[in-house]
């Protein structure tokens, strides 16, 4: 069995949701939503199994609509959020909700998945995330380093910071902050940092992205243009508190130092369409995953602006309070940047990629004629970082 080889599911609904089971990190877990008009959606709970370079999958029903976003709580491998299309008075509106599976899903028989799939279980309701106020909810953010009690909602021009008690049954608004300014205002995606506390949300509405300080819910900076059309996602250095990464049509990947927001640190332009989907890898920030519509997943190891750029591990202040002298004195240059690999096991747009919160080595994408790939970074390049 060749190590590197990828490991492909296909679904037989087109998807676009994908996320990592993120409260999971024994079992190499993956979930994925459905995105059919016709027929009940459906999670896929996807699980692999690295020695025998298999998949095994349950699925639950999600009879809510279409899902668009899926995320998984932080602390409860149980719960997971939905942002999902439903028709009202023929208008169709966005809507977002919490659910959690039932507590024996995993009897669903991985032998014979024809027994099970004509039998399927479906997700219990624990409450909706929005109101008349604000529908049409973009995506829906876990508080990362959390205890599954609270989540973002982006909706329209609102994003609404919500408590979800005790109970879970029940979400309750604690603040909120709103897109001011002249036009349409919505934002389309978020991403709520795992640094300074986890009081800080970065989000992108246009072409614009800003940082939202969530004690105070005012904005604490803005990249007006960042870039020449809409920014379709962000992410952050989970090493690297003020290093922020962009994505969007005008299919570049962008780097910023939200310290100093009038240029990017690096720039990326590798795909020849829109890019959906920017994700660091969680330990090793060098590694950072790209998926387009061109069909393409690129992994690029953007060394020079990790937290190892000379191949060991330096911290934020060392490295801007000058650079060059760092650099001088190491009478070292940064290591280089590269595309490591470039992924074409899709037919179609490729609309996320996410790696395992089990496996750093290892990550999914998902295009949205619902092929799933499981792929691993390569194995010369795992053991270059870690030894």
């Amino acid at each position: 069995m060749e190590d590197d080889a990828p490991v492909i599911y296909g679904l037989e609904f087109q998807a676009r949701a994908l996320t990592a089971q993120t409260a999971e990190t024994d079992a190499i877990r993956f979930l994925v939503g459905t995105q059919s008009l016709k027929f009940d959606n459906q999670i896929h709970i996807i699980d692999f199994d690295d020695e025998n370079n298999i998949i095994n999958k349950n699925v639950l029903l999600h009879r809510a609509g279409e899902i668009l976003h899926i995320g998984a709580s932080p602390a409860d491998k149980a719960v997971l959020t939905t942002c999902y299309h439903k028709t009202s008075d023929s208008r169709v509106v966005s809507c977002a909700a919490v659910w959690r599976m039932p507590s024996d899903w995993e009897t669903g028989s991985h032998e014979s998945p024809d027994d099970s799939a004509h039998n399927p279980q479906t997700l219990e309701l624990l409450c909706h995330l929005d109101d008349s106020a604000h529908s049409n909810v973009a995506c829906v953010l876990w508080e990362p380093m959390g205890d599954g009690k609270r989540v973002i909602s982006l909706a329209d021009n609102h994003a609404l910071l919500w408590d979800l008690q005790e109970s879970s049954t029940q979400a309750t608004v604690s603040s909120s902050a709103t897109l001011e300014g002249k036009g349409q205002l919505k934002f389309t995606s978020g991403k709520w940092s795992p640094h300074h506390s986890c009081s800080q949300l970065a989000t992108a509405n246009d072409t614009a992205i800003r940082g939202w300080d969530l004690r105070t819910m005012r904005q604490i900076y803005c990249i007006e243009n960042a870039h020449g059309q809409l920014v379709r996602d962000l992410d952050f250095n989970p090493n690297r508190q003020y290093y922020l990464s962009s994505c969007g049509d005008d299919c570049k990947v962008k780097f910023w130092d939200v310290r100093n927001v009038q240029e990017p640190v690096k720039t990326l332009e590798e795909h020849s369409h829109w890019v959906w989907s920017v994700r660091y890898n969680h330990s090793h920030d060098q590694l950072v995953l790209t998926a387009s519509s061109d069909s393409r997943l690129i992994l690029s190891n953007m060394v020079s602006i990790s937290s190892e750029p000379f191949g060991h591990l330096v911290d934020d202040e060392e490295l801007s309070e000058g650079e060059d002298n760092h650099q001088e004195e190491k009478g070292k240059e940064p290591l280089q940047d590269s595309v490591v690999s470039t992924y074409e096991e899709h037919e179609d747009s490729v609309y996320a990629a996410e790696w395992s919160s089990a496996d750093p080595w290892l990550f999914a994408s998902l295009s949205y004629d619902g092929r799933l790939v499981i792929n691993r970074v390569p194995r010369a390049l795992k053991y270059r970082i870690l030894l």
